[in-house]
């Protein structure tokens, strides 16, 4: 089963609030990749762990019906609570108990949650779902972020890194998943015909609190915050400081670019 760590109301609200959807970059080299492979135009995508829904929002635009599942029923809530295209729509299941019948999906896609799976169930699982000739495209995002702003970017990117790694040593085991570049995860995935792109840059545009945000939407600050809530607290409120004061600013909405490496595994069955 699943690792379920994204469960509470409070954290699923924080995680709708602060994550963002897909880059511009990893969305050309997914669609990119599915005209290839003459996967688009299709009638059902399915996105895996959809969370509250950023991901799944891009396929509504590209797809003829799209579905999101999580096994998070909070997650989904906050789905749901969210305009949307009226072709998209959510359900509560695990990842490796998709309720769909066998050869159905012509995409099966997975932002930022795959490591989260039981990687032998959701491959079968995959395998069972989708077409022949269907595609899959899973993928997260590195832990290796920088900021930008101006002229003091590397100054500011250590201010975030420090704060960082103090949240990365509250991280889950399936961490190690991001880690390797969902390495484990390309090889668990049962197409010959496959790929893995590791160098997908996305500049994310945010503010000083979306960062910070972000920070607090992780598993890893979460589980931080349960262990020593004083002092998960006055990290983040110190590193905001911080951040502010590196750039000059006084206000938490002045924004900067948030860049991310994406990795990407595609697949065609």
């Amino acid at each position: 089963m699943a690792t379920q760590m994204f469960e509470s109301r409070g954290h699923a609200a924080v995680y709708q609030k602060y994550r963002f959807a897909p880059g511009k970059e990893l969305q050309h080299t997914i669609l990119s990749y599915l005209r290839e492979k003459k996967a688009i135009p299709a009638e059902l995508a399915v996105d895996v762990g959809c969370g509250s829904g950023q991901g799944t929002h891009f396929l509504g635009e590209h797809f003829k019906k799209v579905v999101g599942t999580d096994i998070s029923e909070a997650q989904i809530q906050e789905a749901k609570a969210t305009p949307c295209t009226p072709n998209i729509s959510y359900l509560v299941c695990p990842a490796e108990e998709l309720p769909f019948p066998e050869g159905s999906v012509d995409v099966l896609t997975s932002f930022t949650a795959a490591h989260w799976f039981h990687l032998e169930r959701f491959a079968r699982e995959a395998r069972r779902v989708l077409r022949p000739g269907g595609c899959v495209a899973i993928s997260t995002y590195t832990l290796d972020m920088s900021l930008r702003h101006g002229h003091c970017s590397q100054q500011l990117t250590r201010v975030f890194r420090e704060c960082w790694d103090e949240i990365l040593k509250y991280s889950n085991d399936k961490i190690k998943y991001v880690l390797d570049d969902y390495k484990e995860i390309f090889e668990a995935l049962p197409f010959p015909d496959k790929k893995r792109i590791t160098d997908i840059y996305d500049p994310i545009p945010m503010t000083v609190e979306g960062v910070v945000g972000y920070m607090e939407s992780t598993s890893s600050y979460q589980t931080f915050k349960k262990k020593d809530p004083t002092a998960a607290t006055s990290l983040l409120q110190e590193t905001e400081k911080r951040m502010l004061e590196t750039m000059g600013v006084s206000s938490h909405e002045t924004p900067l670019e948030f860049l991310v490496r994406h990795v990407c595994v595609l697949g065609c069955k």
